[in-house]
């Protein structure tokens, strides 16, 4: 591959003949991670060259004008014109590189520098399949890795939008991804995950473990009543958290999921609440309606009206009145 280039000679080429590479697979760039590299480029210069190829454009009335394409570099370049370097230090290639050659240098560039998002990377991987009708094992011996790892990759781009922008984003990790990819036929409990991922920030191995419960109860649901069922249902809404009944030959048992002690603080407190507001429920009357009519009569126990309780407490006041005794 040396042979490829110019005598491995190294050439100072201005930036703004520099035009990006069309196969990029890297598609986002952290602004201050540029603004870090663009002010070492100032203090020491670009340390490593950019790798380019060169092309002759025949303009009218103007002659040849020699310009060159991006193959390995951009971030580098990026930063460089943030510096406000006038030219840059490159390998020139020499003859036509095809486009999947730009493609796979791009992608081996980013990848031997860790400099791809997962999702960046699927992309890419997927071009190279679709585009350029490479098989996954094609792909690996290109990229350095197993047929396994390529095909895990693309298995990523299976996910809704939103998860994969949250990948991205570095939200959640690839590890994050096994678990979701487990419930692609169950797209309501593969929302639920995600949120909870994300809400309580589980961990790889927590996140598994609810895909795998979520694949249990999936067989163990057919065996509950659809009164049980929507028991369950309610418990879950009320209490924010997974709840599943297991049902036995003699009763069953409740289990609550929590994540946290301030997470099962919130469900303590929660059916505190619930059980306060059952006990209010019972002593208090209820809005609208009217008091008892009777009270126990504390001679006899039975039970006596309203107006007759207040009569014979005024004869007993009237009985210790001072208008009874006389001197």
């Amino acid at each position: 591959m040396q042979s490829q280039y110019q005598g491995d000679s190294i050439f100072w080429v201005e930036v703004d003949r520099i035009k990006p590479n069309p196969f990029q697979p890297r598609k986002t760039f952290d602004e201050a991670a540029l603004l870090s590299l663009a002010e070492s480029i100032r203090q020491y210069g670009v340390l490593q060259p950019l790798t380019v190829t060169r092309k002759e454009i025949e303009r009218p009335e103007e002659g040849i004008y020699v310009e060159y394409e991006l193959i390995a570099g951009e971030r580098r370049l990026r930063a460089a014109r943030l510096a406000g370097l006038l030219q840059v230090p490159a390998v020139i290639r020499t003859g036509e590189d095809s486009d999947r050659m730009k493609l796979e240098l791009a992608i081996i560039e980013n990848l031997q520098r860790e400099d791809l998002n997962v999702v960046d990377r699927a992309l890419a991987f997927e071009r190279l399949t679709k585009e350029f009708g490479l098989k996954h094992i094609e792909v690996g011996k290109r990229v350095g890795k197993s047929r396994e790892y390529v095909s895990n990759t693309l298995r990523i781009l299976m996910l809704p939008q939103d998860m994969r922008d949250a990948l991205g984003a570095g939200e959640i990790t690839e590890g994050h991804t096994r678990p979701l990819l487990m419930l692609m036929d169950r797209t309501e409990e593969q929302k639920v995950l995600f949120k909870e991922i994300i809400t309580k920030r589980l961990t790889v191995r927590d996140s598994e473990q609810l895909a795998r419960r979520v694949a249990v109860e999936r067989v163990r649901k057919t065996d509950l009543t659809p009164e049980l069922l929507l028991l369950e249902r309610e418990l879950t809404e009320q209490l924010g958290t997974r709840v599943r009944i297991e049902k036995k030959d003699q009763g069953g048992k409740v289990l609550i999921d929590f994540f946290s002690v301030e997470d099962l603080a919130h469900i303590r407190s929660m059916l505190s609440k619930e059980r306060e507001a059952m006990a209010s429920a019972t002593v208090m009357p209820q809005s609208g309606e009217e008091a008892p009519a009777s009270l126990p009569d504390t001679a006899s126990g039975e039970p006596a009206s309203v107006e007759a309780a207040a009569k014979e407490k005024k004869e007993e006041d009237d009985l210790y009145s001072i208008n009874n005794f006389s001197l």
